[in-house]
């Protein structure tokens, strides 16, 4: 059992840092929020007020287990503040071995005593970024899903260190939150970034064939097999510049299966990274939403 008195810091105040950041303060935990970037904690923070209040209009939520949950978050610009204490990191800064490395060379001493420390990865090693801790056996992977919110399992990541103890804990937090969690050793990709990753790349490849459109391929996967989103509109949504950077480390690693589709990496070179930028396989308004009919089109590749 975790005591609901410990402390959380989430890491870095991007897509995923702000969906765990809600999960744990909205699962009673005070939670602290740390990045460098003033403008990313303020939009991070709207995000997350943005998603308690529609707990509430959907009736999922108390009103008065909002106004908590909002308490209970804080963001910081820095380590020193926001560390101090914490008996839980979720590093979730960018997907560079040296920048991850940094951050939990500086926040572990400000930890408390046996604080977990976790990265949410998806492709780097564990055991290499466990080496910028004293006790690289406190280190583990705890990768979470998007959107944080709606997406109940959690990948618990072995490093060659990671001992029982870290383990356990870690379970036990991922239970405090609503997570279902999965162990898994340390290999390319774990196992559901290696095949959705494989799932995004065949689709990419099926629409630059012109074998189906768009909309039809992502249909295709949604109604014929029960997925929440088609491979299109995952990778839109996960950004084609993340999917490109681990489909190149698996091919590194995995090998040829594993090719990163040309058309991935001519959208990325031309700057259509997926809802982010506004643009990916569909076009997206100022609100976030689909243009319809937007889908990309094997004429025009």
């Amino acid at each position: 059992m975790i005591d609901k008195n410990e402390i959380v810091v989430v890491v870095g105040a991007g897509l995923m840092g702000t969906g765990i950041a809600h999960a744990f303060a909205s699962s009673g935990f005070v939670t602290r929020l740390v990045d460098s970037n003033g403008q990313a904690l303020d939009k991070a923070l709207q995000n997350i007020h943005a998603i308690v209040d529609a707990g509430v209009k959907l009736g999922k939520l108390a009103p008065e287990a909002a106004a908590a949950a909002k308490e209970r978050l804080s963001v910081h610009t820095g380590l020193a503040t926001g560390a101090a204490g914490a008996s839980l990191l979720v590093e979730t800064v960018s997907e560079n071995l040296a920048v991850k490395k940094a951050v939990l060379a500086e926040a572990v001493p400000l930890l408390a005593a046996g604080a977990v420390v976790a990265t949410n990865t998806s492709a780097l090693s564990v055991t290499e970024i466990a080496t910028a801790v004293p006790q690289p056996e406190r280190v583990i992977g705890m990768h979470f899903f998007n959107p944080v919110h709606k997406m109940k399992l959690v990948e618990l990541v072995l490093g060659i260190a990671t001992d029982e103890a870290t383990v356990a804990r870690s379970r036990a937090w991922c239970d405090a939150i609503g997570k279902t969690s999965i162990l898994v050793n340390e290999s390319p990709g774990l196992t559901t970034s290696r095949m959705s990753a494989m799932l995004g790349n065949e689709a990419m490849w099926m629409l630059q064939e012109g074998t189906a459109s768009a909309e039809d391929i992502d249909t295709a996967l949604r109604m014929g097999f029960n997925h929440p989103m088609g491979p299109l509109e995952l990778g839109d949504l996960t950004g084609w510049d993340t999917r490109l950077s681990v489909l190149r480390y698996l091919h590194a690693t995995l090998g040829e299966k594993f090719r990163p589709c040309p058309l991935i990496i001519k959208m990325v070179a031309a700057g259509r990274h997926g809802r982010k930028t506004g643009h990916g396989v569909y076009r997206y308004d100022e609100a976030g939403q689909r243009v319809p009919g937007s889908g990309l089109k094997a004429s025009a590749l």
